[in-house]
Formats: C-alpha cells, sequence, structure tokens
C-alpha cells in the first residue's frame, strides 16, 4: 500500500509487489546498550496482540550470568542474530523483519550484509545504518574493560543532535528497572571495527523511527550531504516515521512503536 505523504521523506522510493498469500513475517528484535531482551517486554506484548510471531534476544556481551560476556565480539553478536532470526523460522522464503536500537545498530548491519537474504525489512529504533569501517568509541581507552550505564543526567545532557531530552517520557519506575537491569557494555564491542561489502543490505526496505531526532532533520541532513547520514542516503527504499520522545521509545511509547514494527511487517509480506 502506498505510505502517507506525512510519513514519507528522504530520498528512497517506496515499492510494493502484491503476493498471492502473504504470510506475516518473523519480527526480530536487538536493543541497543546495556540492555537486554527484557527492554522489549512491553513491544512484545503489543505487537503479540496481533498474532504476530515477534521474538528477541539478549546479545552476548549482554547477559550478565556469562562468565566470558566482557570479551564477546561483535561477530559473536551478528551470529547470535542470524541464530535467533533462523531458529524463530526465517528462511529466504519467509524473511523476517529486524528491529534495531540504538546501538544494536552495529550487529543489525552486519547480520543484514551476510545474510540479506534473511531480512524482508529493516525498523531502525531511533538510530540507524552505519558504514564500513566504522568504529563506535574508537577513542576508548586501552586500559577500559567495560563502560557502565552513565548517571541520568548525563545521559539527559547528551540527546543526540537534537535539542530535547533523551530521557523524555520515561516514568520514575522505568528509570528504575533501566538502572537495575542494566549491564556494562563491553570494550571489545565498542572498539570492533565493522566490515561491510554486500550492497545488497541497501537494497532492503527501511523504516526509520525518529524520536530524539526528527524526520525533518533528517532529511534536511540528506539534501546537506551530510557525511553523518551517508549510509541512509545509501539506501535504496526509505520510509522516516516521526515518534517524538526520548531515545528509549520502547517504554516511553511502547504502543506506538509496536504499531510502526508491525505495520513494516505487513508491508513486507505484501512485497513478496
Amino acid at each position: 500500500m502506498p505510505v502517507p505523504p506525512s510519513r514519507r521523506a528522504g530520498t528512497g522510493r517506496i515499492l510494493v509487489r502484491m503476493s498471492a498469500s502473504p504470510q506475516s513475517p518473523v519480527i526480530v528484535l536487538v536493543a541497543g546498550h546495556w540492555l537486554g531482551a527484557w527492554a522489549w517486554d512491553e513491544v512484545i506484548a503489543q505487537l503479540r496482540r496481533s498474532h504476530d510471531a515477534a521474538v528477541t534476544l539478549t546479545l552476548p556481551g549482554l547477559d550478565p550470568r556469562d562468565p566470558e560476556r566482557r570479551t564477546r565480539t561483535l561477530d559473536d553478536q551478528a551470529e547470535a542474530i542470524i541464530a535467533r532470526m533462523l531458529a524463530a523460522g526465517a528462511s529466504a522464503d519467509r524473511p523476517a523483519v529486524l528491529v534495531g536500537h540504538s546501538g544494536a545498530n552495529a550487529p543489525v548491519c552486519t547480520v543484514m550484509d551476510r545474510r540479506p537474504e534473511l531480512v524482508a525489512h529493516v525498523v531502525w529504533v531511533d538510530t540507524g545504518p552505519v558504514g564500513d569501517g566504522t568504529v563506535f568509541e574508537p577513542d576508548l581507552p586501552a586500559d577500559v574493560a567495560e563502560v557502565a550505564l552513565p548517571e541520568f543526567a548525563v545521559l539527559s545532557a547528551e540527546a543526540s543532535m537534537a535539542d530535547g531530552d533523551a530521557l523524555a517520557g520515561l516514568e520514575p519506575e522505568a528509570l528504575e528497572r533501566f538502572r537495575r537491569l542494566a549491564v556494562p557494555e563491553p570494550a571489545t564491542i565498542l572498539r570492533a571495527r565493522i566490515t561491510l561489502h554486500d550492497d545488497a543490505r541497501r537494497r532492503i526496505p527501511t523504516t526509520m523511527v525518529c524520536c530524539s531526532i526528527s524526520a525533518g532533520q533528517i532529511t534536511a541532513m540528506l539534501r546537506a550531504g551530510h557525511p553523518m547520514v551517508g549510509e541512509i542516503a545509501a539506501t535504496e527504499t526509505l520510509e522516516l516515521v516521526d515518534l517524538p520522545t526520548g531515545h528509549w521509545p520502547m517504554w516511553s511509547r511502547a504502543e506506538a512503536l509496536a504499531r510502526i514494527i508491525h505495520e513494516a511487517g505487513e508491508a513486507s509480506a505484501l512485497t513478496r
């Protein structure tokens, strides 16, 4: 179905090919730094009301029960996502909707590069694709083994490229749970250099959910040729969706986020 103009922006185009018998795809949700599968509880509950096959996982390095978590690698994370997709029923005949939040963009981009045939649609939640050679924390001191969740005042001040509060919309209960369950991010992941080579990843239909930075800001950067959005500009089929809130919409606007993800799944079923 056509995407409403009010929800479409960017340089991409929306392609729709009708299928004789669309089947709902598997939806795999991957949370960003410090987070595990628990971060998606509210969104998963909403998605499953629509009978979506929605699953999540805790990335290697973020399981507090793993005695070797500090040494887990970006490769470990990418392979874990692929294994979760396959276990949930994803295949070349039934590719998945892959949802990546924040710092999960590195392993998700790696999966898109290694196994593009398994991904029908990617949904970026207040993040976006990164390019070959990207390192998340290139200046991280060599003696740092992991990076703990910063104080909330620091997170509020580091509101991405936007002027708002990264913690906008979060109730005290959500903040308390975040602090209690957050796991330090391994430095091995933060220092990892992403290796990408298959341009097929750029042909995967993409939805960017814009929270702490708006679709209008992204569009302006695309038009200006800003290097920070170079990989976004290379995406062939792009939809920008505004969801005004902070950086963790899975807690502040779970129902609205689940609806956007569900719609991406429905659209991907119709294009197969």
